[in-house]
């Protein structure tokens, strides 16, 4: 190796230089996004299937689909909601599944099922991932132009501008109104003569075409042949002629009134208060979320000129303003790990030159890690980031080692100079590979990790273990250069370090460490005293699942009592809105009723809000989401609200677990399961912590029964069928065509005057016509009556269920469960009724099983590891007991800072396996220069490596304070792991150095003292 070095430093060198730029280049033009690329195992068939009662959806629509699903490979499991004509099916396949071929699979399954579904059912299947949901979001108001224009705007103005931007997947506008013209037919004028609504939508079809009739030459030049007759506004419906003859004509307008109208609609948005139009944009697969909202901004800007000044375009949701704050914070904390990393080497070493050669490795190691992150296909997102911020200190602990080694090297053999650099880099070739081995193995079971934690946090373990990889090729081949090259003249000058700190703390460690090696039963006391404190500690952590994190706006869903007009919800929400505003921390909000932030339909008596909070400092999210809770829950009754942040939102939809807390309750009698669950739902009220508490009970508005007597109605020469037709036009309308105006098309619709369908009084005198043209009262051959609305039915895997949730304000998942599950058991529920629980704590439970399976397969690779390296046993045993007491300590440290031991925490616990493996290697590695392990030599090993051990650990505990601490945006979802690795790595410290010794010694046999 030395002398390959030598020969090729050059190009050594020149390479890494060239790799430097080409990742620097790489890095400016990787895709930046919020959440790294994930296939969620999850597909969405929503059905259609009329006014069926909800008992009617269940056996003639979701059973039979559920069923023919359930025959697609790989399915895990299907939850049904049926409600009343509606039933939205959730399919759950494997995490290894692909994605665009089970989607066509269900696909498949349903078409095979459709032909013995009820007539007219129809259906559509989509997949569910990250960029179902806006990236950029747009609010239009004016004070001078109606919603008609602004929606005609949006859909002809700017969806054009924007759906033709690169990674643009699809623009969706939310809101406004669409114009319409209005045939409202009067019944008494149409009986009188003699026609009925059949006719005036016949005569308008007739009326309203374009037909291509043939060809025509005449001289020489070719004529296509149309026959146009469409209708072309008011006047031309009006005039269409119904019945010309000797008595006369008889036009539109002489039966009914022609008027400009709006399509109806049963959902309403608003942005800060006012009716508005939103345009969502979604993200491609992929893309650049950044450069994406930036390509729209500038469209805007070029396009200004052209928009109406009276029109006000704002946003009210921005992706790319957390992904930058979150870029933001990460720069700074590798900005921050580089200088302190540069001052504690400045600080041990006292030379600038050797500080430049390890300042020199971070942004080189970065640089080409970004490079292979593009050669992977990946992204910067908050994991990959996140991932970059948590090595800072790792990659730079291979370079400080190295330096270290090669500067002690250069003191004890001053004469040599440069010729002593590379036969000591040659001394480091075993020990720092197999230190970097010992760090990079524990990333490998994170390549079998499924689920959310698999999916988010692959993308942060695959960057780490890049960045180590590079780290130590770096500090292999090019730190020994690097230092012959700048510092190697002036080395074997720099100060002695006899009389330096490092000097008195290494006599302070030499006693230390002698007196524990003499009575060791004390120091494994302290030992034992620690695992248990650990135990304690880890007994009493709080536990969670993601990380919580403040992304500066939060979802707040809300729901009216069932059944409520979309007049009667907004009147209510208009009073949340007064709340909202009144919060000194909100920048801007939307509003959507009948409408999801997705895009997705619901009841007008539902939707949600987008609060937007201001950046800098403020109250905590968590803060202003509680506020604003308890403030609509004194004042605005008779609404139920559920707030939570977009992440937690998204990850929820996308598996179908929204909620933390989620009690099924599995039964065959459906009366008994909604007898009991808002039993349960009130139990769990009264739990400290748990809010939000729905009882699963999710009832539809009511229904106006029309029960037609078949006898009073064959008497008036009626049927059911003609009675529901007329009804139809009467009641709904019914669009008997369009005209073109420019480039969009204006529906027609035929139905009756508002004044006859706006009560229900006034349902039961409309008119029909009978056969022979005299007009009867719908009240003569039919009786109305009110029903109740019917609850959903959710079924899962083919049984019926009722599922109870909540969600936690001030308090951990796993206590609440605890708690959760005993209240659910004192209650003796009865035994026909099963219960399961799932939510988000199932996915808890899941991710810390496979987090537990990975964190066990890590250790036993570093134990087969130091097995290889070593080949004998007392060496590993002592090496794996450090790292059983450091994972103690890593509790301890969560416990004292109050950090709940979540996914983030349970990755920072696996690394700490492989931090400690690596300081205990270094360690071995001088112990093995002695010919025999005396007593003398395990303290000689202690020696010389405490200064390359403290120093690599202050510089992983500093590097790490930025990500610690929270501080900048994105920083709270790597906090947790950053406090295990810091607690860990203090803990390392002693351990390695006296109480590895003491066990080491107690294992191989009472090494001899000399």
């Amino acid at each position: 190796m030395i002398a390959w070095l030598a020969e090729h430093r050059r190009s050594i060198l020149f390479l890494l230089v060239v790799a430097a730029l080409l990742g620097a280049v790489a890095a400016w033009r990787l895709p930046v996004s919020l959440f790294p690329n994930i296939d969620f195992p999850r597909v969405v068939v929503n059905v259609d299937a009329g006014d069926r009662p909800v008992d009617r959806m269940v056996v003639e629509v979701a059973r039979p689909l559920e069923e023919a699903i359930r025959e697609v490979p790989n399915v895990k499991s299907i939850r049904s909601t049926s409600s009343r004509g509606v039933a939205d099916i959730s399919v759950s396949f494997g995490w290894s599944t692909a994605m665009n071929s089970a989607q066509l699979q269900v696909e498949s399954a349903v078409n095979r099922a459709i032909a013995d579904l009820p007539p007219g059912t129809r259906f559509s299947v989509r997949r569910m991932d990250p960029t179902i949901f806006p990236v950029f979001g747009l609010t239009l108001t004016s004070d001078k132009r109606d919603l008609v224009a602004l929606h005609d705007l949006a859909v002809f103005g700017l969806r054009p501008l924007f759906a033709s931007l690169p990674d643009v997947a699809q623009v969706e506008i939310l809101g406004g109104q669409t114009a319409e013209y209005h045939v409202q037919i009067d019944p008494v004028r149409l009986a009188s003569a003699g026609l009925s609504a059949q006719d005036v939508s016949q005569a308008l079809a007739a009326n309203n075409v374009v037909a291509a009739v043939g060809r025509l030459e005449d001289r020489y030049r070719l004529y296509l042949t149309l026959v146009d007759g469409r209708l072309a506004g008011l006047d031309s419906i009006a005039r269409t002629v119904l019945r010309a003859g000797p008595a006369g004509v008889i036009t539109v307008g002489s039966v009914a009134t022609v008027r400009q109208g709006v399509t109806p609609v049963w959902n309403r948005v608003t942005a800060d208060g006012r009716d508005a139009v939103l345009i969502n944009i979604r993200q491609s697969r992929g893309a650049n979320a950044v450069s994406l909202v930036q390509s729209v901004r500038d469209q805007l800007a070029a396009h200004a000129a052209e928009l109406p000044k009276d029109v006000n375009i704002g946003t009210f949701y921005d992706q790319s303003e957390l992904v930058r704050a979150a870029a933001g914070s990460v720069l700074d904390a590798i900005l921050i790990g580089a200088v302190l990393a540069g001052l504690v080497v400045w600080l041990f070493l006292r030379d600038p030159r050797l500080t430049l050669v390890v300042a020199v490795v971070l942004p080189v190691v970065l640089a080409i890690t970004s490079l292979l992150l593009h050669t992977l296909g990946l992204s910067f997102n908050i994991m990959t980031l996140g991932g970059m911020a948590a090595a800072v200190g790792l990659v730079v602990d291979d370079a400080v080692v190295m330096v270290e080694h090669l500067v002690r090297r250069l003191h004890e053999a001053p004469e040599r100079g440069r010729a002593a650099i590379l036969p000591a880099a040659q001394e480091m070739l075993r020990p720092l590979l197999g230190s970097s081995l010992a760090t990079i193995v524990i990333f490998v079971p994170l390549a079998f990790l499924s689920g959310v934690t698999g999916s988010f946090f692959k993308a942060l373990a695959l960057t780490m273990a890049a960045a180590l990889i590079v780290s130590f090729l770096v500090a292999l081949l090019a730190v020994p250069l690097m230092t012959e090259w700048i510092a190697g003249a002036r080395a074997q000058a720099a100060p002695s370090l006899d009389r330096s700190p490092i000097a008195r703390m290494q006599r302070v460690y030499g006693r230390w460490a002698e007196a524990s090696l003499s009575a060791p039963r004390r120091v494994l006391l302290a030992a034992l005293v620690v695992m248990l404190l650990g135990g304690v500690a880890f007994w009493r952590l709080p536990s969670g699942f993601m990380p919580h994190m403040d992304e500066g706006g939060f979802i707040l869903d809300y729901r009216a009592a069932p059944g409520a007009s979309l007049a009667e919800t907004d009147r209510l929400l208009r009073q949340v809105e007064v709340l909202v505003r009144a919060l000194p921390e909100v920048v801007t909000y939307s509003r959507r009723t009948g409408l999801q932030l997705g895009g997705g339909l619901t009841e007008s008596d539902e939707g949600d809000f987008f609060i937007k909070l201001k950046g800098g400092h403020r109250r905590n999210i968590e803060e202003v989401m509680t506020e604003l809770r308890s403030q609509i829950e004194h004042t605005v009754p008779g609404l139920q609200i559920e707030t939570v942040q977009l992440m937690e939102d998204v990850i929820g939809d996308l598996t179908a677990v929204p909620q933390p807390i989620e009690v099924k309750l599995f039964g065959s009698d459906l009366d008994e399961l909604h007898r009991e669950a808002p039993l349960v739902a009130a139990r769990l009220e009264k739990l400290r912590g748990v809010v939000e508490v729905r009882d699963g009970l999710r009832v539809a508005g009511d229904t106006l029964d029309i029960l037609v007597d078949p006898v009073r109605a064959g008497v008036e020469g009626l049927d059911a069928d003609a009675i529901g037709r007329q009804l139809a036009i009467l009641v709904g309308g019914s669009g008997v065509g369009v005209i073109q105006s420019g480039e969009k098309l204006i529906g027609i619709r035929m139905w009756s005057p508002p004044e006859l369908r706006s009560r229900i009084e006034s349902l039961a005198q409309l008119q029909l016509r009978a056969a022979d043209g005299h007009l009867v009262p719908v009240r003569r051959v039919a009786d109305i009556r009110i029903v109740a609305g019917q609850p959903q039915i959710v079924r899962e895997d083919l049984e019926q269920m009722v599922a109870v949730t909540g969600r936690l304000e001030g308090r951990d998942l796993g206590s609440a469960m605890k708690d959760v599950k005993q209240a659910v058991h004192e209650m003796n529920l009865p035994r026909s009724i099963r219960v399961e629980y799932g939510g988000l704590y199932r996915e808890q439970q899941s991710s810390f099983l496979g987090l537990a399976a990975v964190f066990a397969t890590a250790v036993l690779l570093v134990a087969a590891l130091l097995l290889y390296l070593y080949e004998r046993w007392a060496a590993v045993l002592s090496i794996l007991a450090t790292i059983a007491v450091s994972v103690c300590a890593v509790f301890i440290g969560l416990w004292l800072t109050g950090t709940e031991l979540n996914v983030s925490a349970m990755m920072g616990l696996t690394m700490v396996v492989g931090i400690v493996a690596e300081i205990a290697v270094f360690f071995f590695a001088e112990l093995d220069a002695h010919e025999v392990h005396t007593v003398q030599a395990l303290l000689s090993a202690g020696t010389h490596r405490l200064r390359p051990i403290v120093m690599t650990a202050l510089i992983a505990i500093l590097a790490l304070l930025p990500l610690a601490l929270g501080l900048g945006t994105g920083a709270e979802m790597q906090t947790p792991l950053a406090i295990a690795i810091i607690s860990g790595v203090a803990a390392a410290v002693p351990l390695v150095l006296v109480l590895m010794p003491v066990i080491y010694r107690m294992i191989g046999g009472r090494v001899p003292m000399s």
